[in-house]
């Protein structure tokens, strides 16, 4: 295991996976937009990168929370 992850609970990457498993979800739900995930649900959203990250942390006291940003499908690369 790479040693910057080897502390992050495995609550966060179970979290993370079911951010995937529920992307297309989210994506009618928060397009565009940045979403916290602890305990396989939203917790705090954002338009952009801002102390949203603090709030899902206030709201939850976890340090670690994945963040994923949701994406509308209409990006060009």
């Amino acid at each position: 295991m790479i040693e910057a992850t080897k502390d992050i609970p495995k609550e966060f990457w179970e979290d993370r996976e079911w951010a995937w498993e529920h992307y297309e979800e989210l994506m009618q739900q928060y397009p565009n937009r940045w979403v916290a995930i602890v305990d396989k649900r939203v917790v705090a959203v954002s338009d952009g990168p801002t102390d949203y990250i603090e709030e899902a942390r206030r709201k939850t006291g976890r340090r670690h929370i994945p963040v994923v940003f949701i994406e509308d499908g209409y990006g060009v690369y």
